[in-house]
């Protein structure tokens, strides 16, 4: 299952810089984490979880497969992208195609680095691009409404849900707030994901301050987290340049550098994490002599489909699921003592399957 991450900002907010050491971390990691340039701007990155290459150091597995997350490095947006100004038309168009929004924001001062407003304030930056989603949800709303009136007036049900939930989406708007503020119930969720609205994407902002302040944060991310808070959506502080320096280094002179820098991790696998949370994802774990593997999954799926997530053949014939949780794994020693001890489950269709499961699935061909 492909997850996207699309990596949005204003011009010379550090969101390709961003994108660019994330792609050549990755790289650097291939022997372990696989790593794919699908297109120039699209990258698939490992997701850090030290719980795997402890199952692995258990079960003696040849080789290690962590899951991944695909980031895409969305074109620059500026004031009338919503109308096709400068690469509006394509922003529009990728973000459509992305899961969620990871908004790098500026919030360093350097005088060689031209701001497109002429000034540094993230929270207006952030306000920008969100007016354009807005704007763009707007004219796609208003679209729609005017091509569903001749199945209204012949009681099409479908088209009555479309309706309501698209009047719904459009009042938020016009009230000046995102689509994704709409509460929605359950039986319209559905109807309502399929809608595709810009501003209904779940979003992170990416703070991207200097070196300086890459542990501690600055006022200008702070003012962010306050926004960000208030909207009920994550933050990320990051300093771009430090990433790329990173970025460079083997993996020992990388964890000396971070020290140095007063830092515990790399600001990139704290995006990428963040990139997960988001996206409401979770992971369950095949581990065996030859390989131990993570796998990706949405909070809330059922063990048939976990298992098609590795091959449709397996949610088709799915008899049952053989299941540890990671800590009796660990804790016991590995599959056959945590058997032995009667942690070893064995769960049917209805089982909905928690994060950090071990899992082996059985099912007829």
């Amino acid at each position: 299952m492909g997850f996207k991450m699309g990596i949005v900002g204003l011009p010379n907010v550090g969101k390709s810089t961003l994108f660019n050491a994330l792609t050549r971390t990755a790289a650097a990691q291939a022997e372990n984490f696989p790593f794919c340039t699908i297109e120039p701007n699209v990258g698939e990155v490992a997701v850090p979880d030290s719980r795997l290459e402890e199952l692995a150091r258990i079960a003696g597995s040849r080789q290690v497969i962590p899951t991944r997350m695909t980031f895409v490095d969305i074109a620059g947006l500026v004031k009338g992208a919503s109308k096709g100004e400068g690469l509006g038309n394509q922003f529009l168009a990728n973000i459509r195609e992305v899961d969620a929004i990871a908004h790098v924001l500026r919030c360093f001062e350097d005088a060689d680095v031209t701001h497109v407003d002429g000034t540094v304030d993230p929270v207006a930056d952030a306000e920008t691009i969100e007016t354009e989603l807005m704007l763009a949800d707007l004219e796609s709303i208003e679209k729609r409404r005017a091509g569903l009136v001749r199945k209204l007036k012949g009681n099409d049900r479908e088209a009555q849900q479309q309706d309501r939930l698209l009047a719904a989406a459009q009042g938020m708007l016009e009230d000046g707030k995102p689509a994704r503020l709409v509460e929605v119930a359950e039986e319209d969720r559905r109807a309502w994901a399929n809608l595709q609205l810009l501003t209904n994407k779940p979003i992170l902002f990416v703070c991207n301050v200097d070196e300086a302040s890459a542990a501690t944060g600055n006022a200008q991310s702070a003012a962010v987290q306050e926004m960000a808070a208030r909207q009920g959506a994550a933050t990320v502080v990051i300093s771009a340049r430090i990433e790329e320096e990173i970025s460079q280094l083997d993996p020992e002179e990388a964890a000396v550098f971070l020290e140095e820098m007063g830092l515990e991790e790399a600001g990139l696998d704290r995006l990428i994490r963040a990139g997960y949370e988001l996206l409401n994802l979770e992971t369950f774990f095949t581990v065996g002599p030859k390989e131990a593997r993570a796998w990706t999954i949405p909070s809330g799926t059922r063990a048939p489909q976990a298992a098609g997530v590795i091959h449709g053949d397996f949610e088709k014939g799915f008899i049952r699921a053989e299941t540890i949780s990671y800590d009796d794994f660990v804790t016991l020693g590995g599959e056959q003592a945590a058997k032995d001890a009667g942690k070893m489950r064995a769960e049917g269709k209805q089982y909905v399957v928690r994060d950090g499961d071990v899992m082996h699935f059985l099912f007829n061909t």
